[in-house]
């Protein structure tokens, strides 16, 4: 019986899209929820970067392209991108131990929109992750990265759960997937 749903699949194919599908047909449903997504930082056509968007409507850098490639103070680096720890934890954190103070009247929905390299440069947040999802008042809705490289640990410990429902979205399955998707989530929360 699954208790939370991931979304997995390469850079770009929608995965963040989906989310916020699922997240606005919940949320016109009644249900409460509450987590965050990442976005694309475009300037002039370019990608310089991602913030962290939280459903509460508060906003603030997860990364930003590096000018320089000095690294002077601890920098946690994904590519070209340096991570602002601070600022990802400050907005993320809060919102999580929150959702794991709730009342379990009601099964609660947290997005955990990703959960990637940058992401898990922040050990609160892996502590924080893994107690959402081994406590019993919230469903998970979550995205994945497909594995790249060397495997990220709590990546695999999510896609390897039993109570993990895993949809690889593609370009010929994202948009008739949502339907699919929308019913796990439900199933999840019975």
């Amino acid at each position: 019986m699954s208790k939370h749903v991931f979304l997995t699949g390469p850079p770009g194919v929608g995965k963040t899209t989906l989310i916020q599908k699922v997240t606005q047909a919940l949320k016109s449903s009644g249900i409460p929820i509450d987590g965050f997504y990442t976005e694309e930082v475009r300037e002039g056509g370019r990608r310089t970067g991602f913030d962290v968007v939280t459903l509460s409507g508060k906003r603030g850098p997860l990364s930003r392209v590096s000018s320089d490639s000095s690294t002077s103070r601890r920098e946690y680096r994904v590519g070209q991108y340096v991570v602002d720890l601070v600022s990802f934890e400050q907005l993320v954190l809060p919102m999580l131990r929150n959702v794991n103070h709730g009342s379990d009247a009601e099964k609660k929905i947290c997005v955990i929109d990703e959960i990637g390299k940058m992401e898990l440069f922040s050990q609160a947040f892996i502590q924080a992750v893994r107690q959402t999802l081994t406590g019993s008042g919230t469903v998970v809705l979550g995205t994945i990265p497909i594995p790249k490289g060397k495997p990220l640990d709590l990546v695999e410990e999510i896609r390897s759960r039993k109570d993990v429902k895993v949809f690889n979205v593609s370009k010929e399955n994202r948009n008739s997937i949502l339907q699919d998707i929308l019913a796990a989530v439900d199933s999840c929360r019975k």
